[in-house]
């Protein structure tokens, strides 16, 4: 597998978008979704570690998720059209560029009969506003870089400072490099991967009125 991911990893800073649809397409494991978590994901975040170590540019880790959001695009349904009652719930990525972990969790989510809304990329104060604006009370939040995973203990003391009641999910690297880190800056549920976000989600919504 070591050797896929490292082969996936050429074909994202290359730009070669039919090498890595390709691996997709040749990987025999089913489903696909166990593709995009054991070859995209780790893939993703060695781009991300390079580029922290300066060993890769900006423009690549953000052409390689755009790459991999279109692989993603074409392995995930679109979503159920049946809604399951639950708690307005919506997901973003904090600060980070890197939108593909909020993708795949998006697409997941929707495809087993979840409602929510996609804000994108956003910054504290206008996540603070969007989520008052909408009534939101589970948010989903995805980060690949630590310093956007320690925003959110800033997100979580303006959401208490106006009595917004919140629970705050999050994933990706930051969170599985260190266990820990979920509870230190405040969030209710941590995912380790994107297979875990539909039980999580099952299991915090019914505690939500």
């Amino acid at each position: 597998m070591e050797k896929l991911i490292e082969n996936f990893v050429q074909s994202l800073l290359s730009l070669d978008r039919l090498s890595a649809k390709k691996m997709l397409e040749d990987f025999t494991s089913a489903p696909k979704i166990t593709f995009i978590e054991s070859v995209v994901i780790p893939a993703l975040e060695k781009i991300g570690k390079g580029w922290q170590e300066g060993e890769f540019a900006l423009s690549q880790v953000y052409m390689a998720g755009r790459i991999c959001e279109d692989l993603v695009y074409e392995i995930l349904p679109s979503g159920s059209p049946e809604r399951k009652d639950q708690p307005k719930m919506a997901i973003c990525v904090l600060s980070d560029q890197h939108k593909l972990g909020k993708t795949i969790v998006y697409s997941l989510l929707r495809a087993s009969g979840f409602d929510l809304l996609d804000y994108g990329t956003m910054e504290v104060d206008d996540l603070v506003v969007n989520v008052r604006q909408d009534g939101i009370k589970v948010l989903l939040i995805s980060v690949l870089m630590l310093p956007s995973a320690l925003k959110i203990r800033q997100l979580k003391e303006k959401l208490v400072s106006l009595d917004l009641d919140v629970k705050i999910v999050v994933g990706g690297a930051p969170f599985r490099f260190d266990n820990k880190l979920w509870q230190e800056v405040g969030a209710d549920a941590m995912c380790a991967n994107a297979s875990e976000a539909v039980s999580v989600i099952r299991s915090i919504s019914g505690g939500v009125e």
